[in-house]
């Protein structure tokens, strides 16, 4: 009677042992899905703002370009539809969150997370330089209007 006792013990033990470890398994990994999931949030708030960044950047530098028929024209359409293409990109991935997210894979939440990470790096490059070209542009002009105004 005792062994069976004992060997009883010893197999509730090992059941609760097991259910315990596969639940802190499961809360892990549920753990690391809802962070992946406000990683792919933020990822996306962030990247959103650079593209409207972007695109007021480049509205401001094409109406000071519109003001002095000295500078060449830049292709003001052409900077249009690459930001709205951007954004609609954008609106496909939140799309993608909103609609599949719920029942994709971690790997496939990790490879959305490093698309956008990777879209924002490249990104980020061009936000400088515009800054800078805004900068130049703006010196520029306030050359220019000192000149004709010393004239």
């Amino acid at each position: 009677m005792d062994l069976y006792l004992t060997l009883g013990t010893a197999v509730l033990l090992v059941l609760l042992v097991a259910l315990a470890g596969g639940s802190l398994v499961w809360r892990r990994r549920q753990a690391r899905r809802s962070s992946s999931l406000q990683t792919l949030l933020d990822l996306a708030d962030r990247l959103e703002t650079d593209l409207k960044t972007c695109r007021s950047g480049l509205q401001q530098a094409h109406a000071v370009m519109s003001l002095n028929p000295d500078l060449p024209a830049a292709s003001e359409q052409d900077a249009r539809h690459a930001i709205d293409a951007g954004l609609r990109a954008l609106l496909q991935q939140r799309l993608w969150i909103r609609d599949r997210s719920p029942r994709a894979s971690q790997h496939e939440l990790d490879e959305a997370a490093a698309s956008m990470r990777g879209t924002r790096d490249r990104l980020q490059p061009l936000l400088q330089a515009l800054s800078q070209a805004q900068t130049d542009l703006n010196s520029a002009m306030r050359e220019h209007i000192r000149r004709d105004s010393d004239t």
